[in-house]
């Protein structure tokens, strides 16, 4: 997904109307004075995992590259491997058309392990490639794809999670045409594997296991297993229900954990005596951002950060007495770290500048990290050891240094009812002396989930194009948000939308009592329960905002519980009770309701194979404003495309038709919907260049 020189000559990138034109909206592809376009965000690359080398000379990284959008097969972003020195130099191991996953460090340190799927292979495979020079090797293959791999310590063996194979049976009939499904009786689970590394290594070995398995770690002993097991591979299984067994390398199981709740990553003491690992409080704790350590043979564990007023995202060991971790509080995050027995604590790095969303450290306690800020997409750091000062070791879009960013900073308000509330603000690029500006209010999913003060434009979110076009952005972290700790992430349980979303129409009362924004030109937009907000902000608030764009939304609670693929997820963490038990409670809050009242014109999107919020919630949505008539939806689908768009195409066609939307009735003329077609900046417009 490249942006095009020739794009920037083409006079017209895609219609907006005649009436948009005659006011002098211009293309929402070309920013003004510089400012980020449409096609730049569609461009830009990402550091999505970073793995440093235990000598510390490297630091190996996986950079997400985007398709060219027009060019080329069409598809979701390359995933590419690469390794930079501690000095910053890199240069790419394995590029071009790869999905390279799960890198990892040989204990040698002398080649790098990773999966993917490379010419010529059936199925995932494990790599070996040398840092020094030479050619990947495939070091272990199974009859499925390979999904994650764990080294043993002494580098001889990996254990390999995979898909069981299909049947040769089963493969037969589906050739014969017999491809029906048998909703949620025909999964197949993810297996361990044992398999040796070498030349004369024997062939995997299988682990009897109940259940499927979700992540694998290898103690440093070398003599047992941690694993994350769900009971089946059930969306609703794996995010809820999934706990902790320990086992040795021939499947004996040696102890168990039973975690409350959902549970993240995990991470083995170096004297292999502990594990830590990222839990929920409990099990209507909606997110994991506990931190736990539980012996060796499991039982019972202990809470380390008890008060933490935050989320724990990740987690490593300094030493056999000392756990380092990355919380994230309220916007920013913090490296810090406390003792195995939640003893002394000591901030690394403090929670301000990058957000930090990852790290690993090197034998001699260099740490590499993965961050982002506002200034730039998430990219490498190097923390060296005995320094207090990160590195940036990698320049993923070195063409940002010639765009125009607006402003983002955080603000606080109170909501109706006192609680404070935390979101971010992002400037209009220009805003000329204090004249009132349109503003686009962009809600999270989840709800467990919150924005932090780091890179956040992306094509469902074209923050820094809106602003160029002369919005206002606002991102509010309203309750029931993470980042705050589990109180306040609590806070809508069985009470989904209501008091949330007045956060979110208070913080607009805010932006508008500090002179900043048009009350009259304020539009909702969000994707999963940021797609609901949208909803209930069309509905429910409607004469609050003059445009919506709904993404995967919810718009009926109890429809949602009974075709949706997470019904106790549902049940447990966000409404408590079901929709037979309290259906006036189900009722009152699903924007299906409040339909008749609607005014807002809105736009509703969604990927027909989005097995979390089904096709229907959009489908339903569409028909009850279209037969309410009180004004104008449209309703554009994503073939292929699930929760959330995946290739670069349809996510180029989102951000057109979003921003669009918005220009029409939040700067234009509004009335009848702009044109249902949209025209593309591809470079068969700029002569096939």
């Amino acid at each position: 997904m490249t942006a095009w020189g020739a794009w920037m000559r083409d006079p017209i990138l895609w219609a907006v109307g005649l009436s948009l034109l005659l006011l002098g909206l211009g293309s929402p592809a070309v920013a003004a004075d510089g400012g980020m376009t449409l096609e730049q965000i569609a461009k830009t690359r990402t550091v999505t995992r970073a793995a440093i080398g235990p000598d510390g000379r490297h630091v190996a990284y996986v950079l997400s590259v985007p398709r060219e959008i027009g060019k080329g097969d069409d598809g979701p972003a390359w995933a590419e491997l690469h390794v930079a020195s501690r000095e910053g130099t890199s240069r790419g191991f394995v590029t071009g058309k790869v999905n390279v996953t799960g890198v990892d460090w040989l204990p040698d340190g002398r080649a790098l392990a990773y999966l993917a799927k490379r010419q010529g292979d059936d199925t995932r495979t494990l790599y070996r490639i040398p840092v020094d020079g030479g050619e990947s090797v495939a070091i272990a293959k199974l009859e499925s794809d390979i999904t994650a791999f764990s080294l043993s310590p002494d580098g001889r063996r990996v254990a390999l999670l995979a898909t069981e194979p299909e049947s040769d049976e089963l493969k037969a009939l589906k050739k014969k045409g017999f491809s029906q499904k048998v909703h949620e009786e025909d999964w197949r689970p993810v297996q361990v594997w044992i398999a040796g590394i070498g030349e004369d290594a024997p062939e995997p070995r299988l682990l009897e296991l109940e259940g499927s398995v979700q992540a694998v770690r290898w103690s440093p002993a070398g003599d047992r297993l941690a694993l994350l097991v769900a009971p089946r591979q059930l969306t609703d299984d794996t995010l809820v229900f999934t706990r902790l067994r320990i086992v040795t390398p021939e499947g004996r199981e040696l102890g168990r954990v039973e975690n409350p709740g959902k549970i993240g990553g995990l991470s083995w003491s170096p004297d292999g005596a502990n594990l830590a690992f990222i839990s929920a409080q409990d099990e209507h704790d909606a997110q994991q951002g506990r931190l736990f350590v539980v012996g060796r043979d499991g039982g019972a564990w202990r809470d380390l950060l008890p008060d933490l007023p935050g989320h724990v995202v990740d987690v490593e060991w300094r030493d056999a007495g000392t756990v380092q971790f990355i919380s994230w509080e309220g916007v920013q995050a913090r490296l810090g770290e406390v003792g195995v027995d939640g003893g002394v604590q000591r901030t690394l790095l403090a929670a301000e500048g990058p957000v930090w969303s990852g790290f690993n450290r090197s034998n001699g306690g260099d740490i590499a990290l993965v961050g982002s800020t506002p200034q730039h997409p998430s990219e490498a750091f190097l923390l060296p050891a005995g320094t207090a000062a990160p590195r940036k070791l990698t320049d993923s879009n070195p063409w940002l240094e010639d765009v125009r960013l607006a402003r983002q900073e955080v603000i606080r308000y109170r909501a109706r009812d006192g609680l404070e509330i935390e979101g971010l603000l992002v400037h209009p690029l220009e805003r000329r002396d204090d004249a009132r500006v349109p503003l686009i209010v962009v809600v999270h999913g989840g709800p467990e989930s919150h924005y932090v003060n780091g890179w956040l434009t992306a094509y469902s979110q074209p923050l820094q194009h809106a602003a160029a076009r002369g919005y206002a952005l606002f991102l509010p972290n309203y309750r029931s948000s993470t980042g705050r700790g589990v109180e306040f992430s609590k806070k809508g349980f069985g009470r989904p939308g209501m008091e949330e979303f007045d956060d979110v129409v208070d913080g607009v009362d805010h932006l508008v009592g500090l002179g900043l924004v048009d009350r009259d030109r304020v539009g909702i937009t969000g994707g999963s329960y940021g797609g609901y907000a949208s909803a209930w902000g069309a509905t429910y608030y409607s004469e609050r905002f003059a445009a919506s764009v709904m993404f995967v939304g919810i718009s009926d609670q109890a429809s949602l519980v009974t075709t949706g693929d997470i019904p106790w997820e549902q049940h447990l963490v966000h409404m408590g009770t079901w929709p037979w038990e309290d259906p006036e409670l189900f009722r009152k809050t699903s924007p299906v309701t409040y339909a008749r009242q609607s005014k807002t014109p809105t736009l509703i999107l969604h990927g027909e194979a989005d097995p979390r919020v089904p096709v229907m919630q959009s489908y339903m949505f569409y028909r009850h404003l279209k037969l309410a008539g009180q004004a104008p939806v449209r309703l554009v689908l994503y073939p292929g495309e699930g929760h959330g768009n995946a290739r670069a195409a349809s996510r180029y066609d989102y951000s057109l038709r979003l921003m669009r939307w918005m220009d029409h009735y939040l700067k234009g003329p509004g009335g009848e919907p702009p044109p249902y077609e949209v025209e593309y900046a591809l470079p068969e417009a700029a002569g096939g260049k």
